[in-house]
């Protein structure tokens, strides 16, 4: 299943500026992959850093877990629900992100039992992880 920024939209409750997903290009039961292409014109290059725009770390993680919240939507029967994280473990930044990067965004889920879930997501660079880590969400009341 491919989905484009729309359709990304119509599941999960982001929006643009902090929406960081722009397409779907495949979603299976338990697991996910998304890209998001940096362009270098985003809002927070300019303060991080000036003369070195690097993408921030928890924005990385925001797109992993934007990923996953589609998956977590889509597929685990919460459409309509606001995702909140409830931790975030093992988080790992192994090289920076930049303008011009394609961000490859994976997502697998682990478990979900009631409206807790966890998944296991990542970022990748032209096929070399960028960041990584564990997160476990709780699904809120409906968003409107």
């Amino acid at each position: 299943m491919e989905l484009d920024r729309e359709a990304i939209m119509r599941i999960i409750p982001h929006r643009p500026p902090f929406l960081f997903v722009d397409r779907i290009t495949a979603m299976e039961e338990s697991r996910v992959v998304g890209t998001l292409q940096v362009t270098g014109d985003e809002w927070f290059f300019p303060g991080h850093f000036p003369g070195m725009p690097i993408m921030p770390g928890v924005l990385i993680v925001e797109a992993i877990v934007q990923a996953g919240a589609c998956l977590a939507l889509h597929q685990g029967g919460f459409t309509g629900r606001i995702p909140y994280f409830a931790a975030i473990e093992q988080m790992r930044f192994r090289r920076p992100v930049r303008p011009g990067d394609l961000l490859t965004l994976e997502a697998e889920m682990q478990w979900i039992k009631g409206r807790m879930g966890r998944l296991t997501g990542r970022a990748l660079v032209e096929g070399t992880v960028a960041a990584e880590g564990t997160f476990t969400f709780v699904m809120g009341e409906t968003s409107g």
